[in-house]
């Protein structure tokens, strides 16, 4: 105290002050710190919980395939994607131009195919039904609600709204294997060039066959359903050109200027048809139904067969068990044995690696069921103009067994065909079925990878595709 006044000392807590304002800020950014993780944890718990609840919420795979797209996801994808080449810039080269930017799915698919056949037959059909790796069973059962409900076939860009092209590197049908220079030399009616069609019976080859005479002139057609080799055996055989030599196949069909030739009861010599100045072409009918469909073609309407029992005639045709893989596959004699068994399952990897590598070379592959959508493949390819008979029901000797369903022109596509032919669950009781469907497992593998060759190349502008049907 001076001169009786209290000297008042200078505050000495500015720092504390300042320490302690630092200190509250720092609080709250420590909650909302807090808050924003909890908010984020809560989040990642949400979206886990979502994606297991997805992944379990069905029945549970039977065989885990690597890396199938789901087919919701094929609706997501987009027409034009990075790296596609316009229609434009591939005209006359049906995907080469893609197949040098990219490896494609060929090997994708193979793989998932050669895993299928090397299971037991229930297993591989279970596998199939649950997973539709292919996705073509998933197309096909919104294509045929679509026709039912429109009346009518779907033009290309509603086909593509069920079925957008696949990315470059999810086509089976990339690198593409077929040889475009025999296309061009047929198109253009290079002499000694022919059509070769690999004839699976009950499934479209009569249609086929007509399609043909429709666009060729009739001394290039053969007397009889386009095999030539009915007068080469001196009308004691037809389709049978596994027999005859290439050499013998060539000199023949040029001395009488046929231009088709069809391959109808033995297999497609893998080792040497393709050297054949010929463009190649089938078409795939679902296996079951094309097995139930020749049963009332032949024994039911009494052509040749008197066996009225589907089971007694089953267990009698096992020639017809896995038809499409032995055609294809071409393989020694005894392949049956090879169906079944985990023991054989090298040998059915093997079979169904040659089928597939062999179908990847024909320049065309159809499926009878949507033949009503083949006409830009066959137009294309073929240079064929007049299409009518893709869309017209051919059933040879008809007058033998005349049927009157109705169905003698086909103008739903899909639709048309189902109701036409018979249903193999309703017509099999459960247990036949269940043989029946397992002694093709196989061609059903084989099926799929048909149709997805055939889709592809339909919706794809790059593989002559994506045009009006």
């Amino acid at each position: 105290m001076r001169n009786g006044r209290r000297i008042k000392r200078p505050l000495r807590r500015p720092i504390l002050s300042s320490a302690s304002r630092n200190s509250t800020a720092l609080e709250t950014i420590f909650l909302i710190g807090l808050v924003i993780a909890v908010f984020i944890a809560f989040w990642l718990y949400q979206l886990v919980s979502i994606l297991v609840s997805s992944s379990v919420s069905g029945p549970e795979p039977v065989m885990s395939l690597p890396g199938v797209p789901s087919p919701g996801g094929l609706l997501q994808q987009q027409q034009q994607q990075q790296g596609q080449v316009g229609q434009s810039q591939a005209v006359g080269l049906r995907g080469k131009i893609a197949s040098s930017l990219t490896g494609g799915g060929f090997k994708h698919y193979l793989d998932i195919a050669l895993d299928l056949a090397s299971l037991e037959p229930s297993e591989a059909l279970a596998t199939m039904e649950q997973n539709d790796p292919f996705q073509t069973n998933y197309f096909d059962n919104l294509l045929l609600q679509k026709e039912t409900l429109l009346k009518r076939t779907l033009t290309i860009d509603e086909i593509k709204d069920i079925f957008p092209c696949p990315r470059l590197d999810e086509r089976i049908t990339l690198p593409d294997a077929r040889v475009e220079q025999k296309a061009t030399d047929f198109r253009d009616g290079k002499d000694g060039t022919f059509l070769f069609f690999q004839h699976l019976r009950k499934a479209g080859g009569t249609n086929f066959c007509s399609l043909a005479e429709k666009n060729l002139p009739q001394k290039a057609q053969p007397h009889y359903y386009c095999m030539p080799d009915m007068g080469w055996s001196g009308n004691k055989n037809a389709g049978y050109l596994h027999s005859w030599s290439n050499e013998e196949i060539i000199t023949r069909m040029a001395k009488q200027g046929f231009r088709i030739a069809g391959n109808e009861w033995e297999n497609f010599a893998v080792s040497r048809h393709f050297d054949l100045p010929a463009v190649f072409a089938t078409s795939f009918r679902k296996p079951l139904d094309r097995a139930l469909s020749q049963f009332r073609f032949e024994c039911i309407e009494d052509r040749g067969c008197q066996i009225k029992d589907v089971h007694k005639w089953w267990d009698r045709r096992m020639d017809l068990w896995n038809v499409y893989t032995k055609t294809f596959a071409d393989p020694p004699v005894g392949a049956r044995n090879q169906f079944k068994g985990s023991e054989h399952s090298k040998q059915r990897r093997e079979m169904m690696a040659t089928a597939i590598d062999t179908l990847s070379k024909f320049h065309i592959v159809l499926s009878m069921e949507w033949l009503a959508y083949a006409a830009p493949q066959v137009k294309s390819i073929l240079g064929f103009n007049d299409v009518s008979a893709l869309t017209t029901r051919v059933r040879p000797h008809i007058t033998q067994a005349k049927r009157d369903d109705g169905q003698e022109h086909n103008s739903l596509g899909s639709a048309s065909i189902k109701k036409a032919s018979w249903d193999p669950k309703e017509y099999l009781d459960a247990a036949q079925y269940k043989k029946m469907s397992e002694d093709l497992a196989l061609d059903e593998i084989l099926t799929e990878v048909a149709r997805r060759m055939f889709l592809e190349r339909l919706v794809c502008e790059d593989l002559g595709g994506g045009v009006s049907i």
